[in-house]
């Protein structure tokens, strides 16, 4: 039987117009246990739509691992280093994670206590909220009918690692409840309304495609060098109230504080990934970690009327590096360019890690059970 694909279901929120390429959920096939032309189709699908969903998947750990792995080879390591990120507890991300011991590469997310679940006896998970990272929250009494995006980011340790070309994610335990208001509290007034524990998509396709002809240039020419274990270095940070970056209070950890660090291990990416079977450019910044921005001079002969930076420089002032990238970002989080996932059991999503921002939204309450294999 054929691999059969289809649209993703946008939400009324959705310009359709903006998703005609991205999203396909495929049918007739099993991701656990794929031929080698099966892989084939599903690589060049990815690339091409930017996430798929497998509905009513059936996939251990091992099977989770070896499909991503299939699109990168070489890799041996989750996309944040296995749970060693910062290799301390004083990364952001060190309550988040919990890893499967046969699996390693595997991670257990979500909310609430997981009894007896591939080697952990028990597991006590906790859903990220924005409480514990913006600088302002939504009141108590609010909490669980508004929310927020809790980080934009790309799965990346931005640290010694590169960042893995894809990420799978797969629905074990989903508790259902009512739809949450997502608020952007920057004055734009600009809400989302979402599905309960939704994972928030956006097209790094499109982020770049909507600039301004000055700001495609700017982000053409540019490179971003990321901080030596930046999730340890943003911990005592605060997020803006979007989840798109870091407000800028001079909080961050000293480097001379960090764990031991190598200038060798220090990432440097490039502003714009090429996809490689499309030959798309696609915006890919993980804003919270980035430390500078590295900007190459206009080629010769190129029209300098209203470029930024026509000759080229290194920005290091964090606040400037934060409002020249929440500038380019920020259009492409607008609420009809957000695809919100209405997660089922047994859903498998795939996504372009180098080309889809993605953020953990909403608010549980405690008796919520959720469980996910990353």
């Amino acid at each position: 039987m054929a691999i059969e694909v289809a649209s993703l279901p946008l939400p009324p929120s959705a310009d359709p117009s903006k998703f005609q390429d991205f999203g396909r959920e495929v049918k007739n096939v099993d991701p656990g246990n794929l031929s080698g032309d099966e892989f084939a189709q599903i690589h060049d699908l990815l690339y091409k739509h930017g996430a798929l969903l497998f509905k009513n998947a059936n996939l251990t750990p091992e099977q989770q691992y070896a499909l991503t792995k299939a699109f990168d080879p070489a890799s041996e390591n989750y996309g944040h280093g296995n749970n060693k990120t910062g290799e301390t507890k004083k990364s952001i991300l060190h309550p988040d994670l919990k890893t499967i011991p046969r699996v390693p590469q595997v991670q257990l997310i979500g909310n609430g206590t997981v009894y007896d679940h591939e080697g952990l006896a028990e597991a006590k998970l906790k859903h990220p909220h924005h409480k514990t990272f913006h600088k302002t929250s939504i009141p108590d009494e609010e909490d669980l009918d508004f929310t927020r995006f809790y980080r934009w980011h790309i799965d990346a340790a931005l640290y010694d690692l590169s960042p893995p070309r894809v990420t799978t994610l797969y629905a074990l335990r989903v508790p259902k409840g009512k739809t949450q208001v997502v608020r952007y509290d920057d004055g734009t007034g600009d809400t989302l309304p979402v599905p309960l524990g939704t994972t928030a998509f956006v097209s790094g396709k499109t982020m770049f495609d909507i600039l301004s002809p000055e700001l495609k240039s700017l982000a053409v020419r540019s490179k971003v060098r990321y901080a030596p274990h930046p999730y340890v270095w943003m911990a005592p940070s605060h997020a803006l109230s979007t989840g798109l970056g870091i407000e800028t209070e001079d909080l961050e950890l000293p480097l001379e504080e960090l764990p031991a660090w190598e200038e060798s291990k220090i990432k440097t990416f490039p502003v714009l990934w090429k996809n490689p079977v499309t030959g798309d450019l696609h915006f890919q910044v993980h804003p919270c970690g980035a430390q500078q921005l590295i900007v190459d001079p206009l080629p010769e002969g190129a029209n300098r009327e209203g470029a930024l930076y026509p000759d080229g420089t290194t920005i290091s002032d964090l606040k400037t590096v934060r409002e020249l990238l929440y500038k380019m970002q920020r259009p492409a989080i607008a609420p009809p360019l957000v695809y919100p996932h209405d997660w089922d059991e047994k859903d498998l999503v795939l996504f372009h890690n180098r080309g889809v921002l993605h953020t953990v939204v909403g608010a549980f309450a405690a008796d919520q059970v959720r469980a996910f294999h990353q």
